[in-house]
């Protein structure tokens, strides 16, 4: 069991290559669910009451993101969030990228 919550995320600088498919399952079924993983890379909805709710949480996200050094891709419709996630300078997934989902599952907790 990977402790994804607990760890850092590396310097997308000083990461190999992206995840193979058998590291991207593993990963998957340590990470919380509604993630998905579509064209190398792992997205999740998230809902809430209203839009100012939705802002609050994404306002959460770019604190972790910063200290993380590893930024999402975030779309906003009103009361909903879709986070993606993937290493743009491996064009794939990376660990850094299911460190950070799990923080994000972890500001919904």
């Amino acid at each position: 069991m990977v402790d994804l919550l607990n760890k850092k995320c590396a310097p997308c600088e000083s990461i190999g290559s992206p995840l193979g498919e058998e590291e991207v399952k593993k990963y998957m079924a340590e990470i919380g669910e509604g993630w998905n993983v579509k064209d190398k890379r792992i997205s999740k909805k998230f809902k809430f009451n209203n839009f100012k709710e939705s802002i609050g949480f994404i306002n959460k996200i770019a604190v972790i993101a910063e200290e993380e050094n590893h930024h999402p891709d975030i779309e906003i419709h009103y009361n909903r969030v879709i986070i993606t996630l993937w290493t743009h300078a491996i064009g794939g997934l990376s660990e850094n990228d299911f460190i950070l989902g799990s923080k994000i599952d972890n500001l919904r907790s």
